[in-house]
């Protein structure tokens, strides 16, 4: 699509959506190549710095690496009460190439809070030194890990959730299935808690009309995370990376599907939910208004963020008590 004719997000954004784009503005921006991978991280990895502090504080936090087929992966488990009726497990965003258990320490917390479960966020190794589907694979091994161990670190097994937000939602979805798939034993999944997440969509409306330099979404650097995660371009088109290529008829978690009203991943959110009611699979869309993709992170200067996080936990709740 010529440049001129996509929607001038930067105008329509929320007021506490555009404070917080002018906050980072006023950041330094340190230059990194497209392929220097530790600097990107070392950046992000300070940007997060300042929206992971404060928020609520939990009865115990404790990281724990857990053996997996592909080595250790490191976890958190955030318990904010001495009783939980669940566990979730958090899967966080970053293209698949950033991001790590500080980044996304807060929306954890939160999500803990809301909920009154036990979160255990999974440090899952990053692309492109780790390839798809390293990362489901891990995802799967720690849920099974703490399905043989769940009395020794104090956690609720029976039932289980996953979330995540962006790269995350998708890892999330995708281990679910691929635990679905192949009959492993993590407990119940009682829900699925999903972000603004990319599903497979190679195009749409959304991915013409919004992303561009303010989130870092182009339709460029949605291409370069794809080229870091994937092993050969026929990936694109497995069930685990695809979802819509998956069985989405039976079987699937009840889902919360969010979605940001400017976000280039929009249609990706809005087509797994109508695949899912279609064939009559449990799902709730919400769709935030004012708002671009990452902004769940920013709940120190955004109302809407909390909101969201709590919007998910209450859906898990209620999953979890019917």
């Amino acid at each position: 699509m010529k440049p001129d004719n996509k929607i001038p997000v930067p105008d329509r954004i929320s007021p506490q959506m555009r404070e917080v784009l002018e906050f980072q503005a006023s950041l330094p921006q340190p230059a990194c190549a497209a392929d220097d991978y530790p600097g990107m991280r070392q950046a992000y990895n300070d940007e997060r710095r300042y929206w992971n502090e404060g928020g609520p504080q939990m009865l115990r936090t404790e990281d724990v690496r857990v053996p997996t087929g592909w080595g250790h992966v490191l976890t958190r488990v955030h318990v904010p009460q001495a009783q939980s009726d669940a566990t979730l497990f958090y899967v966080h965003g970053g293209g698949f190439i950033l991001g790590n258990l500080d980044t996304h320490d807060r929306i954890m917390r939160l999500l803990a809070h809301f909920s009154g479960c036990t979160v255990v966020g999974i440090d899952y190794s990053l692309s492109p030194q780790a390839r798809f589907p390293q990362a489901i694979e891990e995802i799967a091994a720690v849920c099974q890990f703490y399905r043989r161990h769940s009395e020794h670190y104090g956690l609720n097994s029976e039932r289980i959730g996953l979330a995540g937000d962006s790269a995350g939602a998708m890892l999330a979805l995708a281990a679910a299935l691929w635990i679905r798939d192949r009959d492993i034993d993590c407990g119940k999944i009682c829900g699925l808690l999903l972000w603004y997440g990319l599903y497979g969509l190679q195009d749409s409306m959304s991915r013409r009309l919004y992303g561009g330099s303010w989130d870092g979404l182009t339709q460029g650097s949605l291409a370069s995370y794809d080229a870091a995660y994937l092993r050969h371009p026929d990936d694109r088109e497995s069930p685990y990376y695809c979802l819509f290529n998956n069985d989405l008829t039976h079987d699937v978690p009840p889902c919360f599907i969010a979605s940001a009203e400017f976000d280039p991943l929009r249609d990706d959110s809005l087509t797994l939910s109508e695949t899912l009611r279609a064939h009559r699979q449990p799902c709730q869309y919400t769709l935030y208004p004012g708002v671009l993709h990452a902004f769940l992170h920013y709940s120190r200067r955004m109302n809407i963020a909390g909101d969201a996080i709590r919007d998910g936990a209450h859906y898990f709740l209620q999953q979890i008590n019917r």
